[in-house]
């Protein structure tokens, strides 16, 4: 699929763009084509994630930026001039790697300093970018502990510290978050936004993590197979999916079939197999009336005790609570698997239980029609 409009149409100067990328391992039968033809623009200023499954390229294309691997064909731009040719040491980019890559032997300070060191800063200097650095990261107490001595946490301050401290035109992030506990990493989420915002500099972050993407990101490139398939806003991707892949990937979805009898503008009407009607958005390329597939968002559904007062009609087979809300799993009368999210509400009683049957009403234009 094409990237969306407002990966090419936007105002803002322009950090790092890619232009027909293609990185190829191997060769013959062991030709792997880990990006194909891959352009994306990225803005300065803007935190951007490059998110898919394993394998997506996600990675390679990072790697590329950061100067660790080289093209095949194609190439890559830092603020309007070819990089292509510059070692990464050259490259006024810096990478925080998953394992955070720290001197264990050093203290905190000393691991911030390391790189204006080796680039021959004044100490005057060194000493004030350390204690800003601190201060950014919040570890001012911590400076003189050895990082071995540190929680994950704090390794991945240290990290963040170290190399935000050049003061690098772009920063690289790849997974940097994985090896964190669940309660610790949504914490760094929200610290990383935080850093990403009072320092202004572009943020490139790679993740196979959707909820990662959606918190912390202004605009997400959803990977798969060496390819961009789609790039917006959390909110246009989650929303708007462009295919069955970036609808599937992001977020819980249910997929049900129909037929399209009518459509006005970015509106259709929508036939669904248990006869009754539904509106649906379309995309913004024309679909011809005949079968669509259908995509609904959980949370976009409700149920209903009549099973006859809702579009779809089916049986719960099992309902699990989650604390802010209840799951619902029904197979429908035709067969199709289908998930109701609900919010609970303090010491309510759900009257839906396993076993029982139920209908399912649908919110406004939440059904979405698929190309695919």
């Amino acid at each position: 699929m094409t990237p969306s409009k407002t990966d090419s149409s936007v105002d803002g100067s322009v950090a790092i763009e890619a232009i027909n990328i293609t990185k190829i391992f191997g060769s013959g039968a062991d030709e792997v084509r880990a990006l194909d033809d891959v352009s994306v623009t990225i803005r300065e200023n803007e935190f951007f994630t490059l998110l898919g499954p394993s394998g997506c390229g996600k990675t390679t294309l990072l790697r590329l930026i950061a100067g660790f691997e080289h093209p095949t064909a194609g190439q890559i731009l830092l603020s309007g001039s070819a990089i292509g040719h510059l070692p990464p040491f050259q490259r006024p980019v810096n990478t925080v790697f998953q394992n955070y890559a720290l001197f264990p032997h050093m203290t905190v300070a000393q691991n911030i300093a390391f790189g204006l060191e080796m680039q021959g800063k004044p100490r005057a200097e060194i000493d004030d970018t350390v204690k800003q650095m601190l201060l950014l990261v919040r570890m001012q107490a911590l400076a003189e502990r050895q990082t071995s001595q540190l929680s994950g946490g704090q390794q991945q301050r240290v990290a963040l510290a170290r190399a935000l401290a050049p003061r690098p035109n772009v920063l690289l992030l790849d997974e940097p978050l994985s090896a964190l506990d669940l309660k610790l990493r949504k914490e760094m989420q929200i610290e990383l936004k935080r850093l990403q915002h009072e320092t202004g500099i572009t943020f490139i972050f790679v993740t196979h993590d959707q909820e990662e993407a959606l918190t912390m990101s202004d605009r997400v490139a959803v990977m798969n197979e060496g390819k961009i398939r789609q790039i917006g806003t959390p909110r246009e991707i989650y929303d708007h999916p462009g295919e069955r892949f970036v609808a599937h990937f992001i977020g819980e979805t249910n997929f049900v079939e129909g037929e399209l009898i009518s459509a006005n503008g970015s509106t259709g009407q929508v036939r669904l197999t248990s006869g009754a009607e539904v509106p649906a958005s379309l995309p913004a390329e024309r679909v011809a009336p005949g079968r669509v597939s259908l995509v609904i968002r959980p949370e976009h559904a409700e149920l209903t005790e009549n099973p006859d007062a809702g579009v779809f009609q089916g049986q719960i087979d099992n309902v699990v609570y989650f604390g802010t809300d209840t799951h619902y799993y029904l197979h429908l009368d035709d067969g199709t698997p289908f998930m109701v999210r609900l919010q609970n509400q303090r010491d309510e009683v759900s009257t839906f239980a396993r076993g029982s049957r139920a209908g399912v009403t649908v919110k406004g234009n939440a059904a979405q029609v698929l190309l695919d």
